[in-house]
């Protein structure tokens, strides 16, 4: 029996889910084995005005930088990976398989690829460390100046030949473009929209914040064992928000395939889960808001998001509209088919593949 991989909760975290029918993922070769590091960043300042005198974070990497004859770095990679997820996450077989390897669009032996656990997630500082909900607000200005810091004083990369991103990753490219316009040569946001998060997507996130906060066994979060009702509220919203009609319908037609899978992906949702960590990654957007700063991104930008994406529907009309403002910028909208799967289209590289060698292409100097 052949077995069928599939992203559920790709906003937040890569959860790979084994279904029946569909192509073996094979596993990603051992000489594609990354580089793994900690940098601490020495007395971080976040925008609340708290600090933390060492903010870890940990990195994945693949490849050896390279300078120009002007020392600035021209073949660096940044990926960012979405909330609750880590840079592990792009270690899978759907998306390094198809662009690490040898020949391919991020050939390891010719790119320096960064992958970083952004705060709050991976190994990177967290809630769930110690400080539990005394841990700083941050925010995802916070998080993109930590990866700045991260890539220039910890990696020695003055320059990117590319950030791309997923998700919440999506979003903190919108704010890379922004916030350091000349830092790299191109952007590649995929599955986001480059305003406030409001609407159906702010209702469902303040859902997830409430039923944390509200769960007795919480205890401001102070809980010396996990929070049961936190967590399910959790994982329930992963799967909602994750989920594709189509791909569900095919790999669970019965009420009983659909039952179990629901049971089993909470079970092994909420087993590594931490509530004040999910906590803090949801409530890190509530202050995301690119939209009247696009004109100041030069970079070209690559923009794509998928029809069947929960998170992001494209009946909105958000994406093209928005897009416009970007002096060079792109949007693609692919549509439902076989090969997508809702919201973690993502990471499924093969999907969008092509629209990154153009990119690649038309950014080359």
């Amino acid at each position: 029996m052949r077995r069928f991989t599939f992203l559920i909760g790709g906003l937040f975290a890569m959860i790979l889910v084994a279904v029946c029918t569909g192509a073996r993922q094979t596993p990603t070769p051992s000489a594609l084995a990354p580089q793994e590091g900690d940098f601490v960043l020495r007395d971080f300042r976040f925008q609340s005005g708290e600090t933390l005198p060492e903010l870890r974070m940990h990195y994945y990497t693949f490849g050896k930088p390279v300078k120009d004859a002007n020392g600035r770095t021209n073949n660096a990679v940044l990926i960012l990976h979405g909330t609750g997820g880590s840079g592990r996450q792009f270690l899978s077989p759907i998306f390094a398989n198809v662009l690490f390897g040898p020949g391919q669009l991020f050939d390891v032996t010719r790119y320096f690829v960064i992958l970083p656990d952004n705060i709050g997630h991976g190994k990177s500082s967290k809630p769930s460390d110690g400080m539990h909900a005394r841990f700083p607000q941050y925010d995802y200005d916070d998080m993109v100046r930590a990866q700045r810091e991260l890539v220039e004083k910890g990696l020695g990369v003055n320059h990117a030949r590319l950030i791309m991103g997923t998700s919440m990753g999506c979003m903190h490219s919108w704010v890379w473009g922004e916030t350091y316009p000349d830092f790299m040569d191109a952007l590649m946001p995929l599955a986001c929209l480059p305003v406030q998060i409001a609407a159906r997507n702010r209702v469902w996130r303040k859902m997830v914040i409430d039923g944390i906060r509200e769960d007795p066994d919480w205890k401001n979060g102070d809980y010396s064992t996990e929070p049961p009702g936190a967590l399910r509220i959790w994982a329930d919203f992963l799967i909602l928000a994750g989920g594709a009609p189509l791909v569900m319908q095919r790999n669970l037609p019965t009420r009983d395939a659909a039952d179990k899978y629901l049971a089993d992906t909470v079970k092994r949702i909420t087993a590594n889960a931490d509530a004040n960590d999910a906590l803090y990654a949801v409530n890190a957007s509530r202050n995301y808001d690119p939209s009247a700063n696009l004109d100041k991104i030069t970079a070209p930008v690559m923009f794509i998001n998928s029809t069947d994406d929960f998170i992001n529907p494209p009946e909105l009309g958000i994406a093209e509209r928005e897009i416009k403002k970007v002096k060079n910028g792109r949007f693609v909208l692919l549509p439902i088919s076989d090969k997508t799967h809702g919201h973690g289209t993502h990471t499924d590289a093969a999907v969008w593949q092509q629209y990154l060698k153009e990119l690649l292409d038309e950014s080359q100097h």
